[in-house]
């Protein structure tokens, strides 16, 4: 499968014949601004881990003009359908799973908050487990760590963990060396910094400490794509 990261916390994955969009903040995403614009992305599927306005994003836009399923908590596919009229949503819950013709997706716990940018309640944050061509992505979301993280490594056997790294509303590097320790992936890709003043760090802190722990990462600039 193709993984291409667009800054921030955008990650686009095409697989079996599917393009799959991960929280698709790219109008007013710094970070994106010459790499791609929202009408440049086609999605077939759009994951929400939750409601803050730099992770639903462009989903709107996205949505009607692609007609994409929508894959997000209950709070937020009933956001789509009363405030935009968008019905072409599956909702989950947390620790819930479905089986698409693509892939299985799990929802996990996420330890942040959520709510949409005009204050409504956007239901509980969340993460991923897809396992995608025999693969499996965790995609953690907004978090700091957490106990269940130990459940997710259970024979899930993760081949890449994408996990936040900016501090200040999430973890931060050091936090999430620990939470590698817990998960043990094969491969980590940071997310969700230095999109802003707040969360603007040195990613070498991250590698370097990584590196230390002996375990692998690699940070994708706006735009790269790598093969899993």
């Amino acid at each position: 499968m193709t993984i291409t990261f667009f800054g921030h916390s955008v990650i686009q994955i095409e697989t079996n014949g599917t393009t799959l969009l991960v929280d698709p903040f790219v109008t007013g995403n710094g970070l994106a601004e010459g790499v791609v614009s929202a009408d440049d992305l086609n999605p077939d599927v759009i994951l929400l881990t939750h409601a803050h306005g730099d992770h639903w994003g462009d989903t709107p836009a996205i949505a009607e003009r692609t007609g994409a399923l929508v894959v997000a908590n209950f709070e937020i596919t009933s956001y789509l359908g009363r405030v935009h009229s968008y019905e072409n949503t599956h909702p989950m819950n947390t620790g819930g799973s479905w089986t698409f013709d693509w892939g299985r997706v799990t929802q996990t716990y996420a330890r942040h908050s959520s709510s949409f940018p005009d204050g409504t309640y956007g239901g509980n944050p969340n993460g991923y487990l897809l396992r995608l061509e025999g693969k499996c992505l965790y995609l953690a979301g907004d978090t700091c760590a957490f106990s269940e993280m130990s459940c997710l490594a259970d024979d899930k056997g993760i081949d890449v963990a994408f996990l936040p790294i900016g501090d200040d509303f999430t973890m931060g590097s050091e936090e999430a060396v620990e939470c590698v320790e817990v998960l043990k992936p094969r491969l980590t890709v940071p997310i969700h910094y230095n999109t802003f003043p707040y969360i603007e760090v040195d990613v070498s802190r991250f590698t370097n400490a990584m590196d230390a722990a002996g375990y692998e990462a690699r940070v994708l600039a706006p735009g790269e794509t790598m093969e899993v």
